[in-house]
């Protein structure tokens, strides 16, 4: 199969013929219709995740249609068509037992754990633990992201940070998992504060909903606690920096919550993290990792219903030769870029 691949951390992304995956005995192979170019895989690429291991096909947001199923499989079939959460879970373990499947202990992640999906193929684990069956109409450029970036935001949003109506919403970087954050708690009736310093990623985030934009090399706490009339009620960092994780925590009223969305790796620096604060104000400071498979169906349903629509945040298709240098420049172009031909 063609495959994107590095063979040195921060080295040389290039397409090459390596060989197809077969799928283990409770696992499928999937023939890749979609892949999206997320910020976790540029931290693959530049050796933040101790799973990886050289060489590597990056890839871990996904869709496309099952080729070949292992002996144990008993819910997929070849030629249905899929998508997974970035966490494949074991659905063996205490974690799983209680449908905590994205904080698995033996979880196994395609693009980290194995290689992933910037290929033609990708091997998938515990497949009736962690498929998740796509609607017809869904095309696979929008179900991608919902392995990831969307489900990420939605779950992050809607069942970890619990927004309602009318509450304040302050979002920190606004790339896809940031966007789809501001679409879902618009969906959801807050009202949203973004922040970032890219001009065009604040207009894209003001189209989806946004009633407030600030620039993130500007004083963003006081500046959200002049929007809002005193801090967000629900702070997300959808980017994980340092100076985005404190801003988010600053940002918060009394008794707000902060949700650290974005991953914070070691050799990027650790975040000051305003305990006083935390304290003083008791704020709920929570963290959010992906989403189960099976709690897919409401989100789906929110689709279905046109409440929620990630196709708007879809801004580029990529052939598969341009993926290498989509992924070394992520973050520099506003929405998700997606590979769908391979």
């Amino acid at each position: 199969m063609r495959a994107l691949v590095f063979e040195s951390f921060g080295g040389p992304l290039t397409v090459q013929d390596v060989p197809a995956p077969d799928p283990g005995p409770d696992g499928v192979v999937v023939q890749v219709g979609a892949s999206g170019v997320c910020r976790s895989d540029w931290h693959a690429w530049q050796g933040h995740d101790p799973d990886v291991v050289l060489p590597h096909v990056p890839g871990h947001e996904l869709a496309g249609a099952v080729v070949a199923v292992g002996a144990e499989v008993r819910r997929w079939r070849v030629g249905d068509r899929v998508t997974v959460p970035f966490v494949n879970a074991c659905g063996r373990c205490a974690q799983c037992a209680a449908g905590e499947h994205q904080v698995c202990t033996r979880q196994t992640q395609p693009g980290f754990t194995h290689w992933g999906s910037m290929a033609q193929y990708v091997a998938l684990d515990a497949a009736d633990v962690n498929l998740v069956a796509l609607p017809d109409g869904l095309d696979a450029a929008t179900a991608a992201g919902l392995g990831c970036r969307f489900a990420t935001a939605f779950r992050a949003v809607a069942q970890v940070a619990r927004v309602r109506p009318g509450e304040w919403v302050a979002v920190h970087g606004c790339g896809g998992v940031g966007l789809s954050a501001v679409q879902v708690a618009v969906a959801a009736g807050a009202r949203v504060v973004a922040v970032d310093v890219s001009p065009a990623a604040l207009q894209l985030a003001a189209r989806l909903g946004a009633e407030h934009t600030v620039d993130g090399g500007t004083d963003v706490p006081t500046a959200t606690a002049e929007l809002t009339g005193g801090g967000a009620h629900v702070s997300l960092d959808a980017l994980g920096a340092a100076v985005t994780c404190e801003n988010s925590i600053r940002s918060l009223r009394p008794r707000g919550r902060h949700v650290q969305v974005g991953l914070l790796p070691p050799a990027q620096g650790r975040p000051a993290v305003p305990m006083d604060l935390v304290v003083a104000r008791e704020l709920q400071v929570l963290g959010s990792h992906g989403m189960a498979a099976h709690t897919y169906p409401e989100l789906l349903g929110l689709i279905a219903a046109g409440r929620l629509r990630p196709r708007e945040l879809v801004t580029r298709e990529l052939a598969l030769d341009e993926a290498g240098a989509a992924l070394a420049a992520v973050g520099r172009d506003p929405g998700i870029a997606v590979v769908t031909r391979f």
